[in-house]
Formats: structure tokens, C-alpha cells, sequence
């Protein structure tokens, strides 16, 4: 059965996409803990991030990387927090997530309901600093 996240990269569920790659898709998280908090997914289905094979591994993780540039000079911050899970949703994914303080990725408060509107003003914010369109 096809995960959320293999329906994004089909198209089927529509995303906020911020960059992507033939292999990997970054979006926003659409109940995010602080606003710019990003997804990077492999578009192969894969539940858990360790089983993928090391090229595709090293590939998201530089992907992740790029993408985290960017998101942080979309949305200044100290740091850009990175963490996988990998409960919520069987597929292989990393959490960026700007911080400024050590409570911005306490996955366990509260999330934000941003708007689409808010949504897509985020999104233009990092590919605009990512310089894709």
C-alpha cells in the first residue's frame, strides 16, 4: 500500500515542494513544529531509513544538506535541527527543522495549522533561497 509520502511524489496528494532531484523530494511539513520545518524523502518507497542502499543514503543525506542551506537562510535561525523518526509514516524521511532554541524540535508540543496561504509563502521563501523553481 502506498505511504503518504509516495502519494506526494505521485502527484496524487498535493504538497508544498520546496526541491527536487529524480530521486529524492523535499515539502513542507503541513502541521509543522515552527514554520519552514521540512520532509526529505527518497521517492522510492522505503520504511526505514537504514535499510536504503549507501549511494541512495549518501544521496538523500547530501540532498538534506543542500536543502538545509537554503532553509536557513529562508527562515534565519541558529541551527537547522535534523531528525528522523520514522514512526508516524512507513517511509524513510528527515525532519529540518529551524531552531532557535532546544523546545523547536520537541515533537511532542503542540503543532502549528499554518495556512495554505502561509504554507506556500514559505515555500516560495526557501526555493527562492535554494534559487529553483
Amino acid at each position: 500500500m502506498a505511504t503518504i509520502f509516495s502519494k506526494i511524489v505521485s502527484g496524487e496528494i498535493p504538497s508544498h515542494i520546496v526541491a527536487e532531484t529524480s530521486e529524492f523530494l523535499a515539502f513542507l511539513d503541513v502541521n509543522p513544529l515552527v514554520m519552514g520545518h521540512v520532509l526529505v524523502i527518497p521517492k522510492k518507497e522505503i520504511d526505514y531509513l537504514f535499510d536504503m542502499d549507501e549511494e541512495s543514503y549518501f544521496g538523500l543525506t547530501l540532498f538534506a544538506k543542500i536543502v538545509a542551506i537554503g532553509l536557513k537562510e529562508a527562515f534565519p535561525c541558529k541551527k537547522v535541527g535534523v531528525a528522523v523518526i520514522g514512526l508516524e509514516v512507513p517511509h524513510a524521511h528527515i525532519h529540518l527543522i529551524p531552531m532557535n532554541q532546544v523546545n523547536d524540535m520537541n515533537f511532542s508540543k503542540e503543532k502549528l495549522r499554518p495556512t495554505a496561504q502561509e504554507l506556500k509563502e514559505a515555500a516560495v521563501k526557501i526555493k527562492a533561497a535554494l534559487n529553483t523553481d
